[in-house]
């Protein structure tokens, strides 16, 4: 497999064109993996002009892309030419946005790159184009159950330097939680996110801290019965399936030092559960990882950020961390079909 990393450029109206050529050129001084960008030229050349990057630019193929990466940023050419136009978003260029993403799925399946790195999307442009999945992660795990012939269920982790964190539920509202909450998907994402601390982040043993619901998980059934009915369930049924994991946790007691030091990854119930702690320890080098595909893949913890885009004001920190962590994970994964829980 090729050891390259093929970066989808995200929505051209966005800061995913600022941060993947001031990425590059910070190659050397970040000691970045080699990737090369599947874009439109023509925009990538006038941003970077705009904001003054020296960037040169090459039209690669994901073979000669390496030997390119040292001296100029290796662009696999859409065949869906897009506008550049910062800080407005197009419906135009929807069907260059998408054309990245299957592009790099493709390539990374057929072993001609070895992770996919996104930059971000706006779904609104993509929607206006008839784009019919929710989200990034949902189209993603679309292509990957194409791929395997079954449903595949995608894990969204936070990752960063000091913490690992993964939400049970995500975009939903907080009424809506207990709810939706249940044992088996507790356990569904738990796996998950085992089986890739396994074959993706190289821990032959995996630690899940298991958070509660409920304040002080709980408090034995004074503030709630979620917990000793719903989240204890699953942990005994991963303990029970040889998982090392510990819960229900009262989840303010989880983040400190000496807690983190005693765990792998953290389970959290909800959406700000998990990525509070985790953006607050590690906000500008946090990355989004989604688990349970059949290939690596990291994106920037951001958005497209329209109001800077074009500017100059765009940090590619969080990319940058996304590159080295697609680089080190796809340097551990041990074969598809272990990595798709």
């Amino acid at each position: 497999m090729s050891s390259i990393l093929a970066v989808s450029a995200g929505d051209p109206s966005g800061i995913g064109p600022d941060i993947a050529l001031a990425a590059w050129t910070l190659r050397a001084s970040a000691r970045l993996p080699a990737f090369f960008l599947l874009g439109d030229e023509a925009v990538l050349a006038a941003r970077a002009a705009q904001l003054g990057i020296n960037c040169p630019l090459e039209t690669a193929t994901p073979e000669t892309a390496a030997e390119i990466f040292q001296r100029a940023l290796p662009v696999v050419p859409l065949q869906n030419r897009q506008i550049n136009r910062p800080g407005v978003p197009l419906a135009e260029n929807a069907a260059g946005t998408i054309e990245a993403i299957e592009r790099a799925v493709a390539y990374t399946l057929s072993g001609r790159a070895s992770a996919v790195v996104t930059c971000p999307i706006a779904k609104k442009p993509l929607y206006e184009a008839g784009f019919r999945f929710p989200g990034h992660t949902e189209f993603l795990a679309h292509l990957a159950g194409e791929q395997l012939g079954r449903a595949v269920t995608p894990v969204m982790m936070l990752a960063g330097p000091l913490l690992r964190a993964v939400p049970v539920t995500i975009h939903i509202a907080l009424a809506r939680v207990p709810e939706v909450l249940d044992t088996a998907r507790i356990v569904t994402i738990s796996r998950i996110t085992a089986q890739a601390l396994k074959n993706q982040f190289g821990i032959a043993n995996p630690r899940l801290a298991i958070a509660g619901l409920n304040p002080h998980a709980g408090e034995g059934g004074a503030m709630g019965l979620e917990d000793d009915e719903i989240v204890r369930p699953a942990v005994e049924i991963l303990r029970n399936e040889g998982i090392d994991a510990r819960g229900p946790l009262p989840a303010d007691t989880m983040f400190h030092a000496a807690a983190r030091a005693s765990y792998d990854a953290a389970i959290c119930m909800y959406h700000d559960q998990a990525l509070i702690p985790a953006k607050t320890l590690g906000f500008d080098d946090s990355v989004n990882v989604t688990l349970g595909l059949p290939f690596v893949r990291t994106s920037p913890d951001h958005g497209t950020a329209f109001d800077i885009a074009g500017s100059g004001k765009a940090k590619p920190d969080s990319f940058i961390a996304a590159l080295r962590l697609a680089g080190e994970l796809a340097s551990h994964r041990s074969s598809p079909e272990n990595n798709a829980a």
